[in-house]
């Protein structure tokens, strides 16, 4: 090596670059300064990093260094992936002769493999996407104890009889690792990808341990938190021509301060502390890789605010050090925000300003996916596209999300939320142009989809539609043609996974196609369809391995198989903004770096229990702790906060619950208090204020009223039932919606059949059962009843939730309302009309009322009685009595006035109520019997004065003027914004 540090020292060659400097801009710089100005010899070098993004990384820096000269680049490589071809060139063969490695078993396969044996177990899974799932688990904690070099043989005494018997539990399933799977491994010849690939770095190792390479060899980046990986690290710092480079070790702690370090796994210098120990490296003996000439006074004071603030509690100082400069933290802004949405707003403001200066980089780091996603769909707002490191799940993409619908919907026999979910899709086309099917679509949600679940499949849309079947007849045809042998494979039993994997992507491809364009075409395009395309690939070479599945299980475990799949870009989106998780934030440096989600359990991670052994099972077994995993974030966290400019974000609830701050928010804010009396780490308020100043529309504040339209007084309505008026009384704004614009509400998906067809289809039954016996009933009137009521529930066997739902209820109320009808009738009531139409012409109004009654009933005295069946709520009394529910006491008005044909005029005695539910209580009765002559006066004198009112062009009809139930959601509450203006004004009433 020539020029840099001069001539190399005896003993191992073991570098650092501080935190405040650019990791990959220094790294490079110092490989430059070391193979002088020749550039075929920076083509020499090799250089292993711990990820391949670091790799792009360094190549970036090195073209930043030479200023977009061509060059040479050095080869570069992540140091644990190595393959035979490597150690080919590298003279492996020559030193140890063939390299004999089996192949890794494929991660599908070996996912369904174990998943096969858990469920053959029969104790833990009884489905297979359950036991794929927990093939995860068991394979994440094979590869950990692979790449730890521990045996699985020691499982069997690792749970003694004082711990508790869950324990001995677990460890009799793992006998599926220890004795089934290395079975299997044999059987296949082949190995899991953690030993593999310890393997082959052992390989490298004593490759170069025999034969050290001639050119020079750079190991950057790593703290040897993988064994293998840290035994090579040893072997690079003993070569004569090679050199390890730790990111951002601490050469300034006392020797107190780091023994302490080495026994806290939770500190961001632990790894290093344990690496220098097996390098048989002293700290003092690490050496600078590469001095910048320019300072950076203010950020090495930040680092070392930082390393106090985070030293293990022993390794503190009674007594703070002196106040730290007062420049040490310009450029470190702390934000906090009420809840996640506002924090990914501010997250986003803060990049979209960066892009402001020329040539700045800004980029954001997180362990917080969801908050990842938030930002990215904010920077939409100015058609920013960001990459995303941490990809997206397969599952939420386009393509994961259409196979995903399909297979739900035919594993729900093609129910309404289901197929209208997969029709609406974008990728869906049925072999027609998209915007077609999509017209298509909703005029069959319209005809036949809203209400009452149809029967099961095509046939049972079809049932349905009857003789408007033909207007569909293209585009169902279509869909059946497409699913039916994913339909065939899903009834199976017993069938193979890759046939009913292969039948679901046929039936995806022939949905996918559009009159113009190949479906296969569509579905695998793009970075997505080929991630997608390459799962499918892996799903169906290795479905095998799993067995024959039962048919309908095929959903969710297609869901399992995907669950883990990311699609990440190819190419990055934005070439100066970036979101890293913190492992592809190593070595990543930019202008302004944006650590989010600081919140304890979140980043932190939390240190979660492992779901295989208790602690002292893995510190017995060897395994490293969970606080290891806080010692690596709190690293990442260490280096990314010595960045130019920072801004620190979380957010004070998560889903409504309470956060706690980052440990290390409060170990800093606290710090800083005990030796400058002041926090920097206060929350800058003027974020939150131009976040929300983006959203303030121009000019002033403009708060939703209640609506009050008045059209005019020709296109208002001169007839309304009674049933109308009481929503007229209540809601004015639904006549004005329904009666004047003649809006009509659209029936809910999948409607229950209790809130569409069961107050008809009982009050059917009932008039034709009276109407069958007015005088006397039968001594069977009960079974005469219950005839009737099944010959008209079977006109509903295309609907099968009516049998389901109310058949039984029915067959309950048919029971008492026999009783009922009984007792009426022997206290001399008689029925004198069913299902009675009525009209009265209100004088001087020129306005109509019309009414059905139920019944009415002739009694003692002549006198008219008035019965409403209902089978939801009864109105209360009180609310009869003051004309918020008009409708009895109207129709009592009219009988009066001998408005119903075929019944005298008669004074009306009663208003009757009758519930018909089937419920728990079957039936019920309200009467209304308080001298009900002058209650209908009263009331129809209301109307009047209501109708009257309304014939004046200035009044408008209102929102939701005296609502019965604050909670309930009127049908036109969304098109009168009443959440906007019932919240802001507090005026609903």
């Amino acid at each position: 090596m020539s020029g840099g540090d001069g001539p190399r020292a005896a003993g191992p060659a073991v570098h650092t670059i501080p935190s405040q400097l650019p990791f990959v801009d220094v790294l490079a710089a110092g490989i430059r300064a070391r193979v002088g100005g020749d550039p075929a010899a920076l083509g020499a070098v090799h250089v292993l990093l711990p990820t391949r993004r670091a790799c792009r990384a360094l190549a970036e820096a090195f073209l930043r260094a030479g200023g977009g000269v061509p060059m040479l680049l050095p080869r570069m490589s992540p140091l644990g992936d190595v393959d035979d071809d490597d150690l080919a060139l590298e003279g492996a063969e020559d030193a140890f002769g063939a390299l004999d490695v089996p192949p890794a078993m494929p991660e599908a396969r070996r996912r369904l493999l174990l998943a096969r044996l858990i469920l053959a177990s029969g104790e833990h899974a009884r489905t297979p996407d359950q036991a794929v799932r927990l093939a995860g688990e068991l394979a994440r904690l094979i590869d950990q104890v692979r790449t730890e070099r521990l045996d699985f043989d020691k499982l069997a005494d690792l749970a003694p009889e004082r711990f508790a018997e869950h324990w001995q539990t677990t460890l009799r399933f793992l006998a599926i690792v220890t004795e089934a799977w290395p079975k299997v491994l044999a059987d296949h010849g082949m190995i899991d990808p953690a030993e593999r690939r310890n393997r082959l770095i052992e390989a490298r190792t004593e490759v170069w341990r025999a034969a050290p390479p001639d050119t020079l060899v750079v190991a950057a980046g790593s703290t040897g938190s993988v064994p293998a990986t840290a035994d090579l690290l040893q072997v690079i710092a003993n070569l004569p021509h090679a050199a390890v480079v730790l990111p951002g070790l601490d050469t300034e702690a006392s020797e107190g301060a780091w023994t302490a370090i080495a026994s806290e796994p939770s500190h961001p210098q632990f790894g290093m502390a344990r690496l220098l120990e097996r390098l048989e490296v002293d700290r003092s003996d690490v050496r600078p890789w590469h001095t910048p000439a320019a300072g950076n006074d203010e950020r090495t004071a930040r680092v070392r605010f930082v390393q106090q603030a985070l030293a293990p509690p022993m390794a503190t100082p009674s007594r703070p050090s002196a106040a730290s400069p007062p420049d040490t933290f310009d450029g470190v802004t702390t934000v906090v925000a009420p809840t996640p949405r506002e924090e990914a707003g501010i997250i986003a403001l803060a990049l979209r300003g960066a892009l402001e200066t020329p040539a700045k980089t800004a980029m954001l780091v997180t362990p917080d996916r969801a908050l990842a996603r938030r930002v990215t769909a904010e920077l939409g707002r100015w058609s920013i596209d960001i990459d995303d490191s941490a990809g997206r799940a397969l599952a939420l993409t386009a393509p994961g999300v259409f196979l995903r619908l399909l297979a739900r919907a035919v594993a729900e026999d093609v129910a309404p939320v289901a197929l209208l979910a997969l029709l609406k899709h974008p990728l869906t086309a049925a072999g027609m142009a998209p915007e077609t099917l999509r017209e298509r679509a909703r005029t069959l949600e319209r005809t036949v989809l809203r209400g009452v679940r149809p029967a099961p499949g095509i046939s049972g849309i079809r049932a349905v539609l009857g003789a408007e079947e033909g207007a569909f007849t293209d585009v169902l045809s279509a869909i059946e043609q497409a699913i039916q042998p994913f339909v065939a494979a899903l009834a199976r039993n017993e069938v193979a996974l890759a046939d009913v994997a292969d039948a679901h992507v046929r039936a995806a491809e022939a949905l996918a196609r559009t009159d113009t364009e190949d479906g296969a075409t569509r579905l695998w395009a793009g970075d997505a369809g080929e991630v997608a395309a390459g799962r499918i690939a892996e799903i169906l070479d290795a479905g095998e391995a799993l067995g024959a599945v039962v048919g309908v299980d095929y959903p969710a475990l297609f869901e399992a198989l995907i669950a883990e799949t990311v699609v990440r870009p190819r190419y990055g989106r934005h070439p100066r903004l970036a979101i890293f998780g913190p492992l592809e934030a190593r070595l990543q440096s930019a202008d302004l770096v944006i650590l989010g989600g600081l919140n304890e359990g979140t980043w932190p991670p939390e240190a979660r229990a492992n779901p295989w052994m208790s602690r002292p099972m893995m510190a017995s077994f060897g395994l490293p702790l969970p606080e290891r995993r806080v010692g690596l974030a709190a690293h990442d966290f260490a280096q990314a906060v010595a960045a130019p400019e920072v801004v620190l974000t979380r957010s004070e609830r998560v889903d409504g619950t309470p956060t706690v701050p980052s440990r290390w928010l409060m170990r800093l804010s606290t710090l800083a208090e005990a030796v400058s009396r002041t926090n920097p780490f206060l929350t800058d308020r003027k974020w939150l204020q131009w976040l929300r100043d983006l959203d303030r529309p121009e000019g002033p504040p403009r708060p939703v009223d209640r609506p009050a339209p008045t059209p005019p007084v020709e296109a208002r309505p001169k007839s309304l039932s009674v049933t109308r008026i009481e929503t007229w009384i209540r809601d004015a704004y639904a006549i004005y919606a329904r009666n004047i614009l003649g809006l009509e509400p659209l029936a809910q998906l999948d409607q229950s059949p209790e809130a569409a067809e069961r107050g008809i289809l009982v009050h059917d039954i009932l008039e034709r059962f009276v109407a069958s016996h007015p005088d006397v009933l039968p001594d069977d009137a009960l079974a005469a009843l219950i005839d009737i009521g099944r010959a008209r529930f079977r006109e509903f066997g295309d609907r099968p939730g009516v049998q389901a739902f109310w058949w039984p209820r029915f067959v309950r109320a048919a029971g008492w309302f026999i009783g009922w009808e009984r007792r009426r009738r022997a206290l001399g009531w008689q029925p004198a009309a069913i299902e009675r139409k009525g009209r009265l012409m209100l004088a001087g109004l020129d306005f109509e009322l019309r009414g059905r009654a139920d019944r009415i009933e002739r009694g003692p005295g002549s006198s008219l009685a008035i019965i409403d069946y209902k089978t939801g709520a009864l109105p209360g009394k009180r609310e009869v009595m003051c004309g918020l529910a008009p409708q009895l006491s109207l129709e009592a008005a009219m009988a009066a006035a001998g408005a119903f044909s075929g019944v005298e005029t008669a004074a009306v005695d009663e208003l009757v109520y009758v519930k018909v539910s089937g419920s728990r209580q079957p039936g019920d009765e309200r009467m209304i019997d308080e001298d009900v002559p002058d209650l209908a006066t009263r009331t129809m004198d209301g109307l009047r004065r209501r109708i009257a009112a309304f014939q004046r062009p200035e009044t408008p009809y209102l929102s939701r003027e005296r609502v019965q139930f604050e909670g309930r959601e009127g049908d036109y509450d969304h098109l009168a914004r009443v959440r906007e203006w019932g919240v802001a004004g507090g005026d609903e009433g």
